[in-house]
C-alpha cells in the first residue's frame, strides 16, 4: 500500500526525442503525485465509473498500469462524489492504490446522447445531418455562460454543472490529477462558435482555479490536489494557440499571487484524426516544458505514436476496453475480432509472439466459445490483453525514446500492424 504524501504533483523531464522542427515535442518524463509517480509518455486506462469494466484493481495493476482516469460526471450521478470522499477518496475507495485522475465530467454532460464517438480523433466523413443536428440541439440546449444544464441519463433528472461544482465534485473524489470545466466543441461547430467557446473555457478556467484554490486550503491534510488546465480551439490553429496562452497567463497570474496555477494541461475537444499530431503540436509549441500534458481520448496505435512525437507525455481512451468487451483484440498483426467462426477450432494463443498472460492461458477457441456462451470471462480475458497491449505498446515507445531508437522502433510496428491483410 502507498503512503500519500503532502507534496503537490511535478513533473521531471527526461529524454527529448530527436526531431527538428515546429511541433516536434516528445520526450520521456515523470509525473510524481502523492499516490506515485507515472513514467511517461503513459497509457492511462479508464476506469469511468471507479472501474475499468470486468476487471479488478489488481488485475488493472497486473497489465502494467500504473495510472487510472475517473469520471466525474458519472460518479456525481452515481454514487455520489461524497461518498466516495467519506471512505478517503478514489484510491482508497477503489482499492487501486496509485495515482488517479478525474476528468471534469464536461464530456459526459455535453455530448451524451449527441451521437458522437467517444474519443478525440474523429472522422468527419461519417457524419450524417441527423448527426449535426443532434449536435446543435444538444449544445443549445444545455451551455450558458454560467454553466451546463443537462438530464440523468440514469432517470432523467435534472442537473447542473458549474465550473465551482465540477471543482467540488473533483475535490471529493479526491484524484491526485484533475482537469478544469471547459466546454466541449465539436467539428461541426462553426468558426465563430469556436471563438466564443474558447473564451468561454477560459472563463471557466479562472473560476476553476479559483475554487480549487478555496477548496485547497479548506481541505486541510488532504493529499494535494494538482489542477490542469484544457485547452480547446477545435482544428483552428490561432485557436488553439490562443487557448493555450491564455490558459498560461492564468496560471502565471495566480502563482504571482502565491497561489497554485495549474499543475499540467489537457488537450480536449474533437480533433480531425489525420490532424492530430499538427494540433497536438501547436499546442505543446506554447506550453511550458516544465509541466507535462495530457491528451484526452485518443486510442489506435497511430494516434498514440503522432502524439508521443507531438509531445502528449498521458493519453487515455476507452477504445481498447470498450473493443474487448465485444470480442476485439490487438494483435502485432492489426486488430482480430475472436466472434468469427474461423476461431472456433484456433488453439493457439491470441497473440503468442506478442505473448502476456491471457496469450500464455488460453486460446483463441477458449475465448471465442466464451463469446458465444456471452460468459462474463471473454470481456475479462480480452480487457486484459488490450491493456497489456496498448501500455506495453507505450512502454517500448518510452524505452525507445531512451535508447535512441524510437523511429526505428515506430517504423517496425506500424509497417507490421497496418500491413494489408492477405
Amino acid at each position: 500500500m502507498s503512503n500519500p504524501s503532502p507534496t503537490d504533483t511535478s513533473f521531471t523531464l527526461g529524454t527529448s526525442l530527436e526531431q527538428d522542427g515546429p511541433g516536434k515535442h516528445g520526450r520521456t518524463g515523470v509525473i510524481h503525485t502523492p499516490h506515485g509517480d507515472i513514467a511517461t509518455p503513459a497509457f492511462i486506462p479508464v476506469a469511468t465509473k471507479a472501474t475499468v469494466k470486468t476487471l479488478t484493481p489488481e488485475q488493472i495493476r497486473q497489465t502494467g498500469a500504473q495510472a487510472i482516469l475517473s469520471n466525474a460526471y458519472h460518479l456525481y450521478l452515481q454514487p455520489g462524489h461524497d461518498i466516495v470522499d467519506e471512505a478517503g477518496g478514489l484510491e482508497a475507495f477503489t482499492n487501486w492504490r496509485g495515482p488517479t485522475y478525474t476528468d471534469s465530467g464536461g464530456f459526459q454532460v455535453m455530448s451524451l446522447g449527441a451521437g458522437y464517438k467517444k474519443v478525440l480523433a474523429m472522422d468527419t466523413t461519417h457524419l450524417t445531418r441527423g448527426d449535426i443536428k443532434a449536435a446543435e440541439k444538444e449544445r443549445m440546449a444545455h451551455v450558458d455562460d454560467d454553466g451546463v444544464n443537462f438530464k440523468s441519463f440514469i432517470d432523467g433528472s435534472r442537473h447542473r454543472f458549474t465550473p465551482e461544482f465540477s471543482m467540488q465534485i473533483q475535490h471529493g473524489l479526491g484524484a491526485d490529477i484533475m482537469f478544469a470545466f471547459d466546454e466541449l466543441t465539436t467539428l461541426v461547430d462553426t468558426y465563430d462558435y469556436q471563438v466564443n467557446s474558447v473564451e468561454r473555457t477560459r472563463r471557466w478556467a479562472q473560476r476553476c482555479l479559483d475554487e480549487h484554490d478555496r477548496l485547497t486550503r479548506e481541505r486541510v491534510g488532504k493529499p494535494l490536489q494538482s489542477l490542469w488546465g484544457v485547452v480547446q480551439g477545435a482544428q483552428y490553429e490561432d485557436l488553439r494557440r490562443q487557448a493555450t496562452r491564455g490558459l498560461i497567463e492564468l496560471s502565471d497570474a495566480a502563482e504571482a499571487e502565491g497561489r497554485r496555477g495549474f499543475g499540467g494541461f489537457g488537450i480536449g475537444g474533437a480533433i480531425e484524426k489525420e490532424n492530430l499530431g499538427t494540433i497536438v503540436g501547436w499546442v505543446c509549441d506554447e506550453l511550458p516544458e516544465n509541466k507535462p500534458r495530457h491528451l484526452l481520448g485518443i486510442s489506435e496505435p497511430d494516434d498514440l505514436f503522432a502524439a508521443i512525437e507531438a509531445g502528449a507525455d498521458t493519453f487515455d481512451c476507452v477504445a481498447p476496453t470498450r473493443l474487448a468487451r465485444r470480442g476485439g483484440v490487438y494483435t502485432l498483426d492489426g486488430r482480430l475480432n475472436l466472434t468469427g467462426a474461423r476461431f472456433k477450432r484456433d488453439f493457439s494463443g491470441v497473440d503468442e509472439e506478442f505473448g502476456g498472460y491471457v496469450s500464455e492461458n488460453y486460446s483463441r477457441a477458449y475465448i471465442h466459445h466464451l463469446l458465444k456462451a456471452k460468459e462474463f470471462l471473454a470481456g475479462t480475458l480480452c480487457t486484459i490483453h488490450n491493456l497489456q497491449f496498448m501500455l506495453q505498446l507505450v512502454d517500448n515507445a518510452r524505452a525507445a525514446i531512451e535508447g535512441g531508437y524510437y523511429e526505428a522502433y515506430r517504423d517496425e510496428f506500424m509497417g507490421r500492424y497496418y500491413a494489408p491483410k492477405k
